[in-house]
């Protein structure tokens, strides 16, 4: 079985390590990259979208960023207890009209025993940006 440290239970410094991680991973924007933090039958509520396993993950970040360019994405940790991890989380993109949106959530991640995450639930709002108003990089 495949292991992706760091593994629960969480403390603050592990928490923060995976969080960067998941951060690091997120901006470079390659799918299959970002899958392989997920168990194989990962379950996801992103927005009003609901998800189940790799394959599932996969395509839905392939369209995502198809549709969500120059994305840049921070994340901050919220909270942390044994296999979870709260997040606090902002990304900026524009759309294919060149419209910039700044995206704002919470999401609640829960890992398996391996440090993969089983669960992931996400809340997300957007704001319609001017370039001149992005913060996350140019």
């Amino acid at each position: 079985m495949t292991q992706r440290p760091p593994v629960p239970p969480f403390t603050e410094a592990t928490a923060l390590l995976k969080v960067q991680a998941a951060e690091d991973a997120w901006n470079t924007r390659d799918p299959e990259r970002v899958a392989l933090a997920y168990t194989e039958d990962s379950e996801w509520r992103n927005r009003d979208v609901f998800l189940r396993g790799r394959p599932e993950i996969v395509a839905f970040l392939r369209a995502k960023w198809e549709r969500e360019l120059n994305y840049r994405l921070r994340k901050e940790l919220w909270a942390y207890t044994g296999n979870r991890i709260s997040v606090r989380f902002e990304y900026e993109w524009h759309d294919a009209s060149e419209q910039w949106w700044r995206s704002y959530g919470n999401e609640q991640w829960e890992f398996d025993a391996n440090g993969l995450m089983c669960r992931r639930y996400a809340s997300i709002n957007d704001l319609v940006i001017t370039a001149a108003d992005r913060r996350l990089g140019h």
